[in-house]
């Protein structure tokens, strides 16, 4: 007799299962979390190339480089594709001493790092833009690391260790499809609400808050979940970054499959171009990540800036119609929706 699954509301398709096997070192808890995050975000960045290139029909280029101050990266780019403009996606492991600069940034966000010194640090993490041809398709952005710091020594003389999680996925649409934000921000909730439901409220408006551009008065795009220095690192926690991690193409490619070859305008290609000016202006003016790449000695440059778009646009004094698609889209920016009506608690 068959069967029916209800899907969450919104949910385009039934999210993907698991198909980690259960002696992988993804869920062996003996094992040292720093190599448990490195084998997630190594594992993701291929399966994500894998199935973008299922969907663009061109093959990402691999970069791999070392760090001068210790570790290096992976880092794959697929540009000039038939459905991607500009494609990245970023895996760093690196360790070595954070100059106080890089390191002002998080004491001032987390009290436990002592302020004013170069602090030995471990970081891994992978980090992902897609900026689509077809204005109709949106941008996707996402990034899950692990750090840790060395803030002392303990009473034996080891070294003492402050470890944390950060990380999200948000959506920046050129043009507005309500449908299209509802099943993006519901297979995130869906995984958040597994560790706790509370998450998903708090985290959608932090991310709201994140990508804020202060001078335009505007948000970057229509939001996700955001989380930073998240220092319950569990193996719950753990589990359910992995499988936020886990759920990129199931986020983005139903969306990208029914937008990429949609019919537009040269006027709504300029309007795209307009607002991918505004990521530029994000990223580098707020965007935290580039601001502790470029602060840390050795860093590699092209990586950092691997999620500008390859083409952008700056009309002076540009203002979309009101009653018009863009001037919809951009209230939206002005205003964030609460997608799921979920309120976060105050």
């Amino acid at each position: 007799m068959a069967t029916t699954t209800t899907l969450p509301e919104f949910l385009y398709h039934p999210l993907s299962e698991d198909k980690v096997p259960k002696d992988s070192i993804e869920f062996d808890t003996s094992a040292p979390l720093p190599k448990r995050m490195e084998h997630v975000i190594l594992r993701v960045q291929d399966e994500i190339c894998a199935g973008i290139e299922a969907v663009d029909g061109k093959k990402f280029r691999t970069d791999k480089w070392e760090r001068e101050g210790g570790g290096g990266g992976r880092s794959r780019i697929l540009q000039d594709g038939n459905v991607m403009e500009k494609a990245g996606v970023a895996v760093s492991i690196i360790n070595g001493t954070l100059p106080a600069a890089a390191a002002q940034q998080m004491t001032e966000r987390n009290t436990e790092l002592p302020p004013g010194k170069d602090l030995p640090f471990y970081v891994c993490g992978i980090s992902l833009v897609m900026h689509p041809r077809n204005p109709m398709a949106p941008t996707i952005h996402l990034n899950y690391r692990y750090f840790e710091i060395e803030v002392g020594k303990d009473e034996e003389g080891k070294a003492k260790k402050v470890g944390w999680f950060g990380g999200g996925a948000d959506l920046t649409p050129s043009f507005l499809f309500e449908e299209d934000a509802r099943h993006f921000h519901t297979v995130y909730k869906t995984q958040l609400d597994k560790r706790d439901p509370t998450w998903y409220p708090k985290m959608k408006k932090a991310c709201d808050e994140y990508f804020y551009i202060t001078h335009r008065k505007e948000h970057r795009g229509i939001g996700g979940f955001f989380f930073d220095d998240l220092t319950d690192t569990s193996e719950e926690t753990f589990q359910c970054i992995r499988n936020c991690a886990n759920s990129m193409l199931d986020a983005y490619i139903p969306i990208l499959k029914l937008r990429k070859d949609m019919p537009f305008t040269e006027e709504q290609k300029e309007w795209q171009q307009i607002r991918r000016g505004r990521y530029v202006e994000f990223n580098i003016m707020y965007d935290r990540g580039t601001k502790f790449g470029l602060l840390t000695p050795g860093s590699r440059v092209e990586s950092i800036m691997m999620s500008l778009p390859l083409t952008a646009r700056w009309e002076y004094m540009h203002s979309p119609k009101e009653d018009s698609w863009e001037g919809k889209t951009y209230e939206v920016l002005k205003h964030p929706v609460d997608w799921l009506k979920v309120e976060a608690e105050p």
